[in-house]
């Protein structure tokens, strides 16, 4: 069963402690919520060149960014941690510089903008496949441009040209993550590659979630359904089609759960009261 990891980011020092758990837990991923102290994404390079063995997924809103910007920044960070890094795409409103390029008249939806921004990421982070690298050096051919393409993107919220100025990673593209019950099945099967469901709704989710991505062409197992828990409590291995979890907590809660645990913690098994 995959488990990633959810920490909201107050500081360096105890992101890095639980990144170093993380590590030694075999964790596959943490995923990096933002306090307002430090950008999320900051933080994923920090980590990614210390503790190399886990892999990160910061957290970013649609309100305020670019999706160029970001589909930069994140493609960016992939490439150097060699395929390790991962995008919580939240679902927000617009903003000044985003709402002037979006059509007359269009109302304000979150999730419709998470739709189309999840499209212009995803469009762009192709836009610059790997085997378009060249450097022939006697030639002096950097790339093939042919295989260069602009995205052209004309949508309700955004226009982007596109393409990227740089490469795709080794693992094709980012990992784009969704969160149920700020989108619906419908958004999130069209671009996201995890899922994440609140505690309970994993059986629905499943079931929304298959029909959802046959809709769009796609198949259940193109994407890991996770169900959210707060770190400390029974983790939901009963509910229908979980993949994983995502365990939420502060960094103490993070390390404490990650700390050499038992058979029964893991379960969520009471401690004998004659073990005690």
């Amino acid at each position: 069963m995959t488990t990633v990891l959810r920490l909201t980011v107050r500081d360096l020092a105890s992101a890095e402690a639980v990144a170093a758990a993380a590590e030694r837990a075999g964790v596959a991923a943490i995923r990096l919520a933002d306090a307002g102290a430090i950008d999320p994404t900051v933080v994923a390079a920090y980590l990614a060149g210390r503790y190399p063995g886990v892999s990160y997924i910061p957290e970013v809103p649609t309100t305020h960014q670019a999706p160029y910007n970001v589909a930069r920044r994140v493609l960016s960070l992939d490439r150097a941690t060699g395929g390790r890094i991962g995008l919580a795409l939240l679902a927000g409103d617009g903003d000044e510089v985003t709402d002037a390029s979006a059509v007359a008249g269009v109302p304000p939806d979150p999730i419709a903008r998470w739709a189309e921004y999840a499209l212009v990421l995803t469009r762009l982070w192709e836009s610059f496949p790997r085997t378009a690298l060249i450097g022939d050096q006697e030639a002096g051919v950097v790339a093939d441009d042919a295989l260069i393409r602009p995205i052209g993107h004309e949508g309700a919220y955004y226009r982007v040209a596109g393409p990227l100025d740089g490469p795709s990673s080794v693992q094709g593209r980012p990992i784009l993550v969704a969160d149920l019950g700020l989108l619906d099945a419908t958004a999130a099967a069209a671009a996201a590659d995890i899922v994440v469901v609140e505690p309970g709704r994993a059986t629905e989710a499943h079931t929304a979630l298959t029909e959802a991505l046959t809709a769009a062409g796609r198949h259940r197992d193109d994407v890991v359904l996770l169900g959210r828990v707060r770190a400390g409590d029974r983790i939901p291995l009963d509910e229908h089609g979980l993949d994983g979890v995502e365990l939420e907590g502060d960094a103490a809660e993070l390390i404490a759960a990650l700390s050499a645990p038992t058979l029964r913690s893991v379960l969520g098994l009471p401690v004998p009261a004659v073990a005690r």
